[in-house]
């Protein structure tokens, strides 16, 4: 049986209560915490950096930490989050010089891997360093801005993406992020998602627990 994985994203979280909003939504049926790390330069917004991650870690917060690094070059910040506490990180293949290295160095901080495809990079990549990746992430939006609407043609993209991973036999997640909501989360796990990143959906709205508990429902109806 497959084990879905929820990823509240704190891009939309109120950072002026981070420990607070993290706490609450773990406490509220949330699986990780998925960090968004935008350096202006990959993708035009700036947001986190290790120190964060550090911080909730310190804080107190146990459950693993999604790093998505929308940064280059990425090598260099790899170790920086490592050390922080992240528990995955993944990048951007067009973001290194050297993707199969890239791969290697995260592994080599004890973290697992993941590449990170936008909804117009071909997956081809994927194929020549499966045997690496602990995860695949697909953005089913262009990477940069947090509560944007889900991008169609990505549903043919997770296919294709399962089709890819199960083909390896290797255990690896495969993540969804951007536009992900209650009532579409359903058929990307039909699809062959098992990770979904949520943002605005979550923490915009009024009650976390429910928001989560109607995601949970419509995977399980879905996937029945």
């Amino acid at each position: 049986m497959t084990d879905y994985i929820i990823a509240p994203s704190i891009l939309s979280a109120d950072f002026a209560r981070l420990g607070e909003e993290v706490d609450k939504v773990l406490a509220d049926g949330a699986d990780w915490v998925h960090f968004d790390v935008m350096d202006n330069h990959y993708v035009p917004n700036l947001t986190i950096g290790p120190m964060v991650c550090q911080a909730l870690r310190e804080h107190g917060v146990s459950a693993p930490i999604d790093v998505h690094l929308m940064v280059e070059p990425v090598d260099r910040i790899i170790p920086e989050f490592a050390k922080a506490g992240a528990t995955t990180i993944t990048f951007h293949p067009e973001a290194s010089k050297h993707v199969d290295r890239s791969l290697q160095l995260i592994h080599e901080q004890g973290c697992k891997a993941g590449l990170v495809f936008n909804p117009a990079t071909p997956l081809q990549i994927l194929e020549w360093a499966i045997e690496k990746v602990d995860m695949v992430l697909l953005m089913s939006v262009n990477p940069g801005f947090g509560g944007q609407s889900f991008i169609p043609h990505v549903k043919q993209k997770i296919s294709a993406a399962r089709a890819l991973i199960d083909a390896s036999g290797r255990d690896i997640r495969l993540e969804v992020d951007g536009g992900v909501k209650a009532d579409n989360i359903g058929e990307l796990a039909a699809l062959g998602a098992d990770t979904f990143v949520a943002g605005s959906a979550i923490f915009g709205a009024p009650d976390y627990a429910s928001v989560i508990t109607e995601m949970r429902n419509n995977i399980a109806a879905a996937t029945a």
